[in-house]
């Protein structure tokens, strides 16, 4: 590894952890030049680049960021912590790239935004809702809103029916 200080190639690892559940190895090293020392991460990157098929029928490139924003939109000035929506995203990405290889329908993605939105927060849900399902009318909303009220909310590593897990 490069030293960031004196550019030179001569560290040794001083200790290593597992962050993140397991998805990232944080490493802290030493230079044996400059006598500084430094934190590496590693993180398994996707091999393929995933597609998100667009209602139209385009094709653009999965990105993160894109359902950062729109749960960010939806949550507002709701007392949601960044952390949370952070987590939020992190968990439809990697649900995304664990099931789809090459192309996934950005109504797919939608939904599992709306089924994590919903048990972090029903304000939230209706507003990402709203956008991605398209509701236009208040009786579109109403008929949401009252689905919502009737459908039990799962918890943090709950079992589905048939030992499935659900959503978080």
């Amino acid at each position: 590894m490069i030293c960031p200080y004196c550019a030179h190639n001569l560290d040794k690892v001083i200790d290593s952890r597992s962050t993140e559940g397991g998805a990232v190895i944080r490493r802290r090293r030493h230079c044996l030049k400059c006598d500084k020392r430094f934190t590496t991460y590693e993180r398994v990157e996707p091999a393929g680049r995933l597609m998100v098929v667009k209602r139209d029928g385009s094709r653009v490139p999965f990105s993160a960021e894109n359902i950062m924003r729109g749960v960010s939109n939806a949550c507002g000035k709701r007392p949601i912590s960044e952390d949370i929506k952070q987590a939020l995203a992190n968990a439809v990405e990697e649900e995304l790239h664990a099931e789809f290889e090459r192309e996934v329908p950005t109504q797919l993605v939608g939904e599992r935004v709306m089924a994590k939105l919903r048990n972090v927060d029903k304000i939230a849900y209706i507003r990402f809702a709203t956008e991605h399902l398209q509701l236009s009318t208040l009786e579109d909303i109403q008929r949401e809103l009252d689905d919502l009220s009737t459908r039990p909310t799962t918890g943090a590593n709950q079992q589905g029916l048939f030992g499935a897990k659900a959503s978080k």
